[in-house]
């Protein structure tokens, strides 16, 4: 089966111009500038007026299975996923059961074989004593081990002293850690309690979650990981202390990274007048000086990575009182159109979204031949609509909702191939083959 994508503007390792794709199966064989001659194919896709980019990975998800199906399954959220142009996924363990053992990330890995429209790779979840576990983790199939050091959904809290040394001593694999202080959190709770009783509002969500929490966290997982020459990867930074602190060790090491996720630089505190629970997610967001740093962090490459952190709920659950609301975004449809209307709008190129979504993940976790437009890669690739968004209202999720409007966008996803596959299109919407595979990773943590 060959394909050529024709006429598009390939937008890729900080290049834009004029070419073609060819494609053979599942790769990517040759790239045609502007007016070179074409070869003959079994089909072609006229993408005059489109942008060609890699397909998004997104190191950052939350699909809910197992054991909350009634909000999201690997088979919706995937295909929510593909219909936002992201074509690979890694995602988090705080599932019921948490998916802290071997046998428990084997089952995952199964279920996404037999339904999964992306490709995908799952985390291994860190527990207090769950070290021998980790211990086995396979680093070539697995992107990392997720360690939550605040509490959140699912509620995988590790604080034991003697547990997290362990941890950043012996994983064979990436640290990807949720950084909040809990202590620091349990104390501004019991603060706005005593204040509002079981009336607090969404406005003091980033005042219980503060700013200080993350801080601390923070510095905390730095000092351990600098201590046990750790490979670090702090997910999704809120604070400008934050940033500031990762850009003054990465003069020392490049062991240690961030990510920044599309909630984070896209919404401020002021926003949670408007939305309420609906962008309730953890950690807070926080001030516009805090998302100005953000951006600017990644601006100036202190962070290379931005993620989606897609954590679906009800809205019967959202809309309950904030103390009893659940924490989290659904957004992986969207993330992508986000960034490039953000781009559209002057706040970044599309060069540089490429770099945060695409290039950055697979060059942060070692994402073996994805993420880069190049003859010899998987084919996942996506077509965006510079000029209209053509994402109908209709979303994917199981959940059925976003805080964001397509009325919101002003860049859609025209075409996603999936390992050289037509995965989704605006026209025809998702395809019934389910082409995604695992991913392979190929990371020496040196």
């Amino acid at each position: 089966m060959s394909l050529l994508i024709k006429d598009a503007t390939i937008i890729n390792e900080r290049r834009s111009y004029t070419g073609s794709v060819l494609i053979v199966n599942e790769r990517i064989v040759e790239i045609y500038i502007s007016d070179a001659k074409l070869p003959d194919v079994d089909e072609i896709v006229d993408a005059s007026g489109k942008w060609l980019i890699p397909g998004a990975i997104d190191g950052h998800v939350h699909f809910r299975e197992p054991g909350a199906l009634h909000k999201g399954s690997m088979a919706t959220e995937s295909a929510a996923a593909v219909a936002g142009g992201v074509t690979s996924y890694m995602d988090m363990p705080n599932n019921d059961p948490p998916c802290c053992s071997i046998p428990l990330l084997e089952d995952k890995y199964q279920r996404a074989a037999a339904c999964s429209y992306a490709n995908y790779a799952f985390y291994l979840g860190a527990n207090d004593d769950n070290i021998e576990e980790i211990k086995k983790i396979d680093p070539t199939r697995v992107p990392g081990v997720k360690l939550f050091m605040g509490a959140s959904t699912g509620n995988m809290l590790v604080d034991n002293e003697e547990a997290l040394a362990r941890i950043f001593m012996e994983s064979p694999v990436l640290i990807a850690t949720h950084c909040e202080d809990e202590e620091t959190i349990q104390k501004n709770l019991s603060k706005a309690k005593g204040m509002f009783g079981n009336h607090v509002t969404p406005e003091w969500h980033p005042l219980i979650r503060s700013r200080k929490a993350c801080i601390m966290s923070t510095q905390k997982a730095i000092e351990l990981a600098m201590n046990y020459n750790s490979r670090l990867h702090i997910l999704h930074l809120t604070t400008k202390e934050e940033v500031a602190l990762l850009a003054t060790i990465k003069k020392t090491t490049h062991r240690i990274t961030g990510e920044i996720c599309v909630p984070h630089l896209y919404f401020s505190d002021m926003d949670y007048y408007k939305y309420g629970n609906l962008i309730k997610c953890n950690p807070a967001i926080k001030s516009i000086e805090d998302r100005d740093a953000l951006r600017g962090a990644l601006l100036q490459g202190v962070v290379q990575v931005v993620g989606s952190d897609h954590a679906p709920h009800t809205l019967e659950e959202k809309y309950r009182p904030y103390l009893y609301a659940p924490s989290g975004i659904p957004l992986i449809q969207y993330a992508l159109p986000v960034m490039f209307t953000m781009a559209k709008e002057g706040l970044f190129t599309p060069e540089e979204v490429v770099d945060w979504m695409c290039h950055g993940p697979a060059f942060n976790y070692g994402v073996a031949e994805r993420g880069f437009i190049k003859p010899g890669y998987y084919a996942d690739l996506v077509l965006l609509d510079p000029e209209r968004c053509l994402d109908s209202d209709t979303l994917l999720y199981m959940c059925g909702w976003s805080p964001l409007l397509c009325k919101d966008l002003s860049v859609g996803v025209s075409h996603t191939f999936v390992n050289g596959r037509l995965a989704y299109s605006a026209d025809k919407g998702i395809c019934n083959q389910r082409y995604g595979q695992p991913l392979q990773f190929k990371c020496s943590y040196e």
